[in-house]
């Protein structure tokens, strides 16, 4: 593309001028020419891997990006990062790699564009970390870059109706309370998943795919179609060719990403009944451009938006529904219609959300959502809560909630093993209110979902009856009355590691306030008895993780950000 001058891009540092004749001969052994080298290098990453379902499809997509690079004057230059399949490392120590993958994944493209000097980045992303942790990385280098999500998963079919794998974790609560026999497990398991793709209902994955249109860094429409669909290919090619439209316009991801294109992602979030663990990347994201944006300010949104997407875990339906029903666009403006997105933010269509939206009709003849006027209830399905427990704040998903405030004695895990052997033998009363705690960012390492807990939990019929607090995560797919996120956090000696079995706790998810009933002066007393809890990790990733991670109300990051940048990658 002649408009684009590659004297001031990065990648002359690697492929202009005579000094770079031995850069180059390593492009000529892949089969690049003189003309390839003298374009502009795209980075084409993918979380493509043969973990999980989630990214199976990612590199056939990758190869349709490339298309679109090179049919549009760019020179793709395709790589691939990690994941942590959350689905797989649930319910085990696996679980600690999860939430550290999210900064592997985000340092691991950062290195890669750096070193190789490319001038563009295209993400393809599949598993819950790896959306977050791509988009991170769009933001940290800064060049002109888009997002795509590699799409979700078909639902399985079992006794007629539709049902994802969180259906399977709940069944192992029902097999272990004797409502649901061995045969039919093996039953829902061979069909719960038929296909490539993220788990398909509104878990972290298809929440953060929501975010990606909503925050302006994805195409619109591209979140919506599932994985096995060769639509997908269509929407990787076009993100190719706009991703050199924004090189040409030097729009980079930080005019894209601002406070308020961050308030329209919370905005969707909580219109869909999304994952808590949103409230963790919305800060992450916010960090790596240099904007308050913590768990409380994602929850005042969460408050004031209607709630209109009828998904599971709280709701009917699932991903592919909502895609057929009109997609994230269509949810954007009725939204947009009530006064809840911000219209002026820009996008990587290189026009503005309002200009995206002009001509979205809200279809009437679908149940997945509601317009703006009419929601399933008028605040958002996840909700922030602030009190004695939890001075730097916590984090409940409402949505399919029938009570809103629970009141019970405290039983204490220090790590969710124990709790999940509580939970089988059946170790625990009705009003309850399980605490697990040492599972934060520090003192897990690794801030573990608790989704075999919570999963069990229901499967057994308690969802309602006990509550669960955590200062860990909890999955997207997780339902019932479960806290998470609460700060500071046990390793860090916060009121959450001073309770005792008997203690009582008030969680009002209307008033937004979690307290336990003790005294300021208790509660001191406590703390001067309390002893730091020795890790189980002295070495290794994981240990190095908990030496720099910062708390989850801020997005649990572990590095200062764009505050302390000194040197943009993007302006080398």
């Amino acid at each position: 593309m002649s408009k684009i001058d590659k004297k001031k891009l990065p990648s002359r540092h690697t492929s202009l001028g005579p000094d770079r004749a031995p850069h180059r001969s390593f492009y000529y052994a892949m089969g690049e020419t003189e003309q390839d080298v003298a374009k502009p290098f795209v980075g084409v990453v993918s979380t493509w891997n043969e973990a999980a379902p989630c990214n199976t499809a990612l590199m056939r997509q990758a190869q349709s990006v490339k298309k679109g690079v090179k049919q549009s004057g760019g020179t793709p230059r395709e790589f691939c990062t990690i994941t942590v399949t959350d689905g797989i490392a649930m319910g085990h120590e696996g679980m600690k790699s999860s939430l550290i993958s999210r900064e592997v994944i985000a340092d691991s493209a950062e290195l890669t564009v750096r070193g190789h000097c490319y001038d563009a980045l295209v993400g393809i992303a599949g598993c819950d970390k790896s959306l977050p942790g791509l988009m991170m990385s769009m933001l940290r280098l800064n060049v002109p870059s888009v997002f795509i999500y590699g799409g979700s998963i078909l639902p399985g079919k079992f006794k007629g109706k539709d049902v994802t794998v969180v259906d399977v974790f709940e069944a192992v609560g029902k097999h272990s309370s004797g409502k649901m026999s061995s045969e039919e497990l093996r039953e829902l398991e061979l069909v719960a998943c038929p296909s490539a793709g993220a788990c398909g209902g509104q878990f972290t994955a298809n929440t953060m795919a929501c975010v990606s249109e909503a925050i302006g860094l994805a195409l619109p429409y591209s979140a919506g179609t599932p994985a096995p669909y060769e639509e997908r290919d269509k929407y990787a090619y076009e993100s190719g060719q706009a991703v050199m439209n924004l090189l040409e316009k030097k729009i980079k991801p930080r005019e894209i990403v601002t406070k308020k294109s961050l308030e329209n992602a919370a905005t969707i979030v909580a219109a869909t009944g999304g994952s808590t663990n949103a409230a963790l990347h919305l800060p992450a994201l916010a960090n790596e451009i240099g904007v308050k944006f913590d768990l409380m300010d994602v929850a005042k949104i969460f408050k004031k938006t209607p709630y209109l997407a009828d998904l599971k875990p709280g709701g009917k339906y699932v991903a592919k529904d909502m895609w057929e029903a009109g997609g994230v666009p269509m949810l954007l403006k009725t939204l947009f219609d009530g006064g809840y997105i911000h219209g002026e933010c820009m996008t990587v269509t290189g026009k503005t959300m309002r200009e995206n939206l002009a001509n979205i009709k809200f279809n009437t003849n679908q149940k997945v959502l509601r317009e703006y006027n009419n929601p399933l209830s008028p605040d958002g399905g996840v909700v922030g809560l602030k009190g004695n427990l939890a001075p730097d704040g916590a984090i409940v998903k409402i949505a399919g909630l029938k009570k809103l405030q629970f009141t019970g004695k405290a039983r204490c895990f220090d790590n969710e093993e124990d709790a999940m052997k509580a939970v089988q033998t059946k170790k625990y009363n009705d009003g309850d209110v399980i605490i697990i705690r040492y599972e934060g960012p520090k003192g897990g390492p690794g801030m573990r979902e608790m989704l075999s807990t919570t999963g069990a939990i229901y499967g057994q019929g308690k969802g309602e009856k006990v509550a669960l607090i955590t200062d860990g995560r909890f999955s997207g797919a997780t339902r019932g009355f479960c806290v998470g996120h609460v700060g500071p956090e046990a390793a860090m000696g916060g009121p959450i590691a001073l309770l005792k079995n008997g203690d009582v706790i008030d969680i009002d998810a209307k008033k937004g306030s979690i307290n336990v009933r003790l005294t300021s002066a208790q509660l001191r007393a406590r703390r001067k008895k309390w002893k730091e809890k020795k890790s189980s990790f002295g070495s290794g990733t994981i240990w190095k993780y908990a030496q720099t991670v910062g708390p989850a109300y801020l997005g649990a990051p572990t590095h200062p950000g764009k505050k302390k940048e000194v040197k943009e990658y993007s302006k080398i």
